[in-house]
């Protein structure tokens, strides 16, 4: 007797007090499996249910061949908790070895192996199970709720629900909490409140369960004022549910709110203050999250490794490196420089802050088998214009992923070398097993663009169409980029036209199509399309008004032009760039208001480049304006003293005058300062 405990007590499965009295009872000397005393299959069922808890195969295989041997498998309530521990242990052979044997299945018998099939994940045998069950539960239907939800399959889970309703089975707060779960994912605000009427109705709004996945539904779906007012009206609230909506406001870009709310969790974990610094990073805010990094440590709190990554990749973007490099020191001291990821990132960070020779350093002491690393450094080499070097390191990377070839691809589309990124996407198509994805497609259509070839692009889209890559507001800018960069703007209006209503929610292949028809002179097609484009619920941003202000300037367009130019801030709060400056600029010149263009330059919150004052100096000669010809070309020559179409151009303007002396001038001061000559400007498009 005493042997037995021992036994059971050493594989951590005699754990309840129950056991422990019936195993130790002072009337007892020996343990007797004959018999089917209650204390025996107590006794055996809890041991059975500790080895399920603690996933204890080998003590839980040694209690099945005892009961087997005492004939204790007669014992539907022993033999269900065997089949339990083997479901549980997801064991599923054994399990239906046990079930086919079982002598008196019943409905728990079922509900056993339907769970143990979701819990492995083989949804089919569980419908195939849960079809031909003699009798369907509350537990039948939830658990297999939870599978459909498990494999994303929201809208199954849902039907399944309403099945389970119609029957008038009653529900319970696990049923009803899965389903509220399945509902958040499909952002259906009816189904939303729909359920938060049945929890009422149930009387389970009360259960914390139940009103925290209720919570966490609404700011899914973006219902923020109901999931305050049901947060504010929560009887019961745990640290989960103050988190979930804490991350509500996050994910909304609401920090503020967050902040009010942050200040009131008395006990705040990891989570908390993670929630609050993704939330600071989403809104680009580096020191404010860098504050709640470093009030988190003060407090006892150790960052996560994804913290971390978090924290170091806002750095790379972020203008200095000394935050990162501060973040680093951190992620030494701590240790998670041995995680893969965290390495790449770090090689990432130092690439991306245009320190090569640092990222190098950390490739070589990192694992430099680990293909994120490598990645990391074929990007970092791209990103600094070194696509050689990343050539180098693709081609010593045996086991290149996705990520390897897109880096590639992409390097070579932006390095203005197309004819490179596609012989290696002919490569990575032919002899590679890895298939080209969404991200691929987008860099070879760039690089057809650049390469202006549509026979090329033609086939590039013959092959997206035969291929199993799902479409995407991304590739479908590229695709209508495509076509109108290679001239024909009727395929790329085709093209938009047909995934218009797909693409609805998303502002980039407007922008595609908006850009390319302004580029090739489509100036009405241009601004017909950004009017349909303010009808929707779709907010421009500032590539769409570089595509509205080059139609306006192809148009001549002054005053529409400049009616656009002042709504870019006064309307959607977009900030006006260099190249919003230079359209107007040039949309003045061109209409000869040359004074007006002085002036825009004067305004602009950046210094004006050599395009720029190119394109007024360029108005100046038309129009005849001498005076603000040698301003623009004594600008030019400040910025670059080398480049001699500046001087070109006012010589010309000089000749147009008449005033030849000033012209032997300028052709003096070229020669005797060996000025290289240009030959044209083009105007920003």
């Amino acid at each position: 007797m005493i042997k037995l405990i021992r036994f059971f007590r050493s594989r951590r499965c005699w754990v309840i007090s129950l056991q422990a009295r019936c195993f130790s009872a002072p009337s007892r000397t020996h343990f007797d499996f004959s018999g089917e005393s209650s204390d025996t299959e107590r006794a055996l069922v809890s041991a059975l249910g500790s080895c399920a808890s603690s996933n204890d195969v080998t003590c839980g295989r040694q209690i099945h061949c005892r009961v087997l041997k005492s004939g204790l498998d007669s014992n539907g309530y022993i033999c269900n908790s065997v089949l339990n521990m083997y479901a549980k242990c997801r064991l599923l052979a054994d399990a239906e070895s046990v079930f086919r044997d079982h002598a008196k299945l019943d409905s728990a018998s079922f509900n056993i192996m339907v769970d143990g099939y979701v819990r492995s994940r083989r949804l089919w045998d569980a419908l195939k199970l849960f079809d031909v069950m003699p009798e369907r539960s509350c537990v039948s239907y939830t658990t297999l709720i939870k599978g459909y939800a498990q494999n994303n399959q929201w809208s199954e889970a849902m039907e399944l629900f309403r099945e389970m309703r119609n029957l008038g089975i009653m529900l319970n707060e696990v049923t009803l909490a899965t389903v509220i779960s399945a509902c958040s994912h499909l952002g259906g605000i009816w189904d939303c409140r729909m359920l938060q009427s049945l929890a009422i109705k149930l009387k389970l709004e009360g259960r914390v369960f139940v009103s925290t996945n209720l919570l966490h539904m609404y700011c899914l779906c973006l219902c923020l004022k109901d999931a305050r007012k049901l947060f504010d009206e929560m009887p019961e609230r745990n640290l989960v549910t103050w988190n979930v909506m804490l991350n509500g406001y996050s994910k909304a870009g609401l920090i503020e709110q967050a902040e009010e709310l942050f200040d009131q969790i008395t006990e705040k974990d990891i989570v908390s203050w993670g929630t609050m610094i993704d939330g600071c990073l989403r809104k680009n805010q580096l020191d404010e999250a860098l504050v709640y990094y470093t009030e988190m440590l003060r407090c006892g709190m150790k960052p996560s490794e994804v913290m971390m990554v978090d924290l170091l990749s806002a750095s790379a973007r972020s203008v200095g490196s000394s935050k990162g490099l501060q973040l680093h020191g951190t992620i030494v001291k701590r240790g998670f420089d041995c995680y893969d990821f965290l390495q790449a990132t770090i090689i990432h960070f130092y690439a991306v802050s245009n320190d090569i020779k640092l990222a190098l350093q950390q490739f070589e002491a990192s694992v430099k088998d680990h293909i994120a690393s490598r990645n990391a450094l074929i990007a970092g080499f791209v990103k600094n214009g070194m696509v050689e070097q990343a050539r180098e390191v693709f081609d010593q990377t045996h086991d290149k992923d996705i990520f390897s070839w897109n880096a590639m691809i992409s390097g070579y589309a932006q390095s203005l070398s197309p004819q490179l990124a596609l012989h290696l996407f002919r490569e990575m198509i032919s002899s590679s097993q890895v298939k080209p994805d969404a991200i691929t497609m987008v860099s070879v259509f760039s690089a057809i663009s650049s390469l202006g070839s549509l026979e090329e692009g033609k086939r590039a889209h013959d092959y997206l169409n035969f291929s199993t890559i799902p479409p995407n507001d991304n590739l479908t800018a590229a695709i209508i980029d495509m076509y109108a960069k290679c001239g024909s703007i009727e395929t790329a209006l085709n093209i938009f036209h047909q995934t218009k209503n797909i693409s609805s929610s998303t502002i980039s292949p407007w922008n595609a199509i908006i850009c390319g028809s302004a580029t090739h002179g489509h100036a009405k097609l241009a601004l017909d399309l950004y009017s349909d484009l303010q009808s929707l619920p779709i907010k421009p941003n500032s590539i769409t008004f570089v595509g509205v202000l080059s139609a306006c300037c192809h148009a001549g367009l002054v005053e529409l032009g400049k009616t656009y130019f002042e709504s870019m801030k006064s309307d959607h709060g977009i900030e006006p760039d260099i190249k919003h400056y230079g359209c107007m600029v040039d949309l003045l010149g061109k209409a000869g208001r040359l004074e007006e263009a002085k002036e825009m330059i004067k305004k602009m919150p950046v210094k004006a480049d050599v395009m720029i004052w190119g394109m007024l100096l360029s108005a100046s000669r038309t129009h005849g304006n001498v005076e603000i010809a040698e301003l623009a070309a004594t600008e030019l020559a400040a910025i670059d003293p080398s480049h001699g179409g500046c001087k070109v151009m006012l010589s010309n303007v000089y000749a147009d005058a008449g005033r030849w002396e000033d012209v032997a001038l300028v052709r003096e001061e070229m020669r005797t300062r060996d000025v290289e000559w240009s030959r044209a400007f083009s105007g920003v498009v």
